[in-house]
């Protein structure tokens, strides 16, 4: 297998929705203030932020494989589930509609009160429902004790209405939606290759673990040295390092690959989750009030913010010593600042 490309893997059907490849640029002023001076890398962001503007992010290169898949099996409504905030479920329901495609989204509340239906939708959700998309909202523990049996209910009754539903994971994260990062290996390698350098490092947020896993996976087939790092953003390291080799796994096992991964090259930290999923501190907005000033790169609270926090964190603390060139994946997330506005009140003069 030759540097540079994944080779000897045939890869299935794609619908082109996504504008690639996405912009490969250096983070010049955060390099000279927050990294050169801890003799850390130079650090690029991947902006695949600008996949497209309103279905944004890393989930539409994996609906990309996931669509195709719907039409090769004949299903006309996609199901899938996440956060009411979820950024998977608005490009979802995005996707679906450019496809000509239903969407049924099954949303959890961060509580485990009934959804009011007063509340006005922000963010992502308001975005849901824009699409067209049917909007499911569960209080958070029903939606954790009952998530499969929910699939279950909603693709049932679609096949009763003589409609076929492709029920889509957290995230589109398994075997199916991996391919997405596999092929934004390959262009991510060659961005690099384009800009004379070759990536020592690449770091994103996990939170379902798929664009981690498919980022690790395109290395290992790519021969690449770049050790990919996934901040965590929910769970702990056991949880993604074998979600990572679970989705790698899924993948080998439908698509006839020999390929079995080293658990020893899947790279996780937890130490920037904070007080849970989706709560982001004072830290993370400043963070994001510094990249937005010094860059004019918009991060989320969720995802990008956390992890890009951490990474300067450990820059700082001389993790990435020897490095020379790290890449970051933007993976989206814009629509999840307004929900927490609040929460940048102090940050206006963070830069």
């Amino acid at each position: 297998m030759g540097k540079g490309s994944v080779v000897n893997v045939q890869y299935p059907a794609r619908e082109r929705l996504a504008n690639l490849p996405t912009p490969l640029q250096p983070l010049l002023k955060i390099t000279e203030q927050f990294s050169r001076p801890y003799g850390g890398p130079k650090i690029w962001i991947k902006r695949d932020d600008l996949t497209e503007s309103a279905m944004s992010g890393n989930k539409l290169r994996k609906l990309e494989f996931i669509i195709a898949e719907a039409r090769a099996r004949g299903c006309n409504t996609l199901i899938t589930c996440g956060g009411e905030q979820s950024n998977h479920c608005r490009a979802t329901a995005l996707a679906a509609a450019k496809a000509g495609l239903q969407a049924h989204l099954i949303l959890r509340k961060s509580s485990n009160n009934p959804p009011d239906a007063s509340e006005v939708p922000d963010g992502n959700l308001l975005v849901d429902y824009l699409a067209g998309a049917e909007v499911s909202l569960y209080p958070l523990r029903e939606y954790l004790d009952r998530l499969p049996q929910l699939f279950e209910h909603w693709a049932g009754f679609y096949q009763q209405r003589g409609d076929r539903a492709l029920c889509i994971p957290t995230g589109g994260s398994d075997g199916l939606g991996i391919w997405g990062y596999l092929l934004a290996t390959e262009e991510l390698l060659e961005d690099c290759k384009s800009a004379g350098f070759h990536p020592d490092a690449v770091v994103c947020a996990s939170g379902s673990g798929g664009t981690q896993a498919g980022l690790t996976l395109g290395v290992a087939l790519c021969e690449s040295r770049a050790r990919v790092t996934g901040y965590a953003v929910c769970d702990d390291s056991e949880y993604f390092v074998n979600k990572v080799a679970a989705d790698v796994k899924d993948w080998a096992e439908r698509y006839g690959q020999s390929f079995d991964i080293d658990k020893s090259r899947i790279h996780v930290i937890d130490d920037y989750i904070g007080p849970g999923y989706g709560i982001a501190t004072e830290e993370i907005y400043q963070t994001i009030a510094l990249a937005a000033q010094l860059e004019g790169i918009l991060l989320d609270p969720v995802y990008t913010g956390k992890a890009f926090h951490g990474l300067l964190q450990d820059i700082q603390r001389g993790h990435y010593r020897g490095c020379e060139n790290l890449v970051f994946v933007h993976t989206g997330g814009q629509f999840g600042v307004f929900p927490q506005r609040t929460g940048f009140q102090k940050s206006w003069s963070a830069g």
